[in-house]
């Protein structure tokens, strides 16, 4: 199946040449990858992978196991922030 990988922050270096965090890019994905499988395949260390959302839906850690994708869903990943 097909989704859109969206990678914000300093996870941005991560995508394709020429591809803008907010647009992303089409990725094939196994009908049973789980999000913790997605952020391996993508290379993201998983303590940089804080903050994951598919849909606009904010994936706990614990739940990182278990949850599946559906065709042309959005997963969009940001990396633990800092601010002052």
């Amino acid at each position: 199946m097909q989704i859109r990988i969206k990678l914000y922050a300093s996870l941005s270096k991560l995508l394709p040449e020429g591809v803008k965090p907010h647009e992303g890019f089409l990725l094939d994905i196994d009908d049973a990858m789980t999000p913790n499988q997605l952020i391996d395949l993508l290379k993201i260390p998983r303590p940089m992978a804080h903050l994951i959302l598919c849909n606009g839906t904010y994936i706990k850690p614990a739940d990182r196991d278990s949850a599946v994708f559906e065709p042309d869903d959005v997963f969009a990943v940001w990396p633990p922030v800092a601010g002052g």
